[in-house]
């Protein structure tokens, strides 16, 4: 089985999503205003947020979505462990699929958590 680079998901989307948001600015900032209102810590946590939003990612199939959100877990500090025990909802509630897009977040995650600076090395 071929590793995925998730890193180089985003990047390949990037050029068309910037194409997209040209022709549809309204839309695409809309959408982006959305995402921000919701992502934002709230009574749950950004990080419990973008959590949820890996599971989904992970039953409905979508390698960019697992990319993005495994990148936006990381940066809010989820940790392995709570990746691990969301994947396992995500096996109990998605069954069999969940066994194949499950580990692809898995290793999202880490590709994107591996990257973060550790606390105290960027100068906080």
């Amino acid at each position: 089985m071929t590793r995925i680079d998730h890193k180089e998901v985003l990047t390949d989307l990037s050029q068309p999503v910037a194409e997209l948001r040209r022709a549809i600015p309204e839309v695409w900032g809309a959408y982006a205003s959305m995402h921000r209102a919701v992502i934002k810590d709230g009574e749950l946590s950004a990080r419990s947020k973008e959590l949820i939003a890996l599971a989904i990612a992970i039953v409905k199939r979508c390698d960019g979505c697992i990319a993005s959100h495994a990148r936006g877990a990381a940066r809010h500090g989820a940790t392995s462990q709570e990746v691990a025990e969301m994947i396992g909802v995500t096996l109990m509630m998605d069954g069999g699929p969940a066994t194949v897009y499950g580990p692809r977040a898995w290793e999202a995650y880490h590709q994107f958590a591996e990257a973060m600076p550790r606390p105290g090395t960027d100068g906080s």
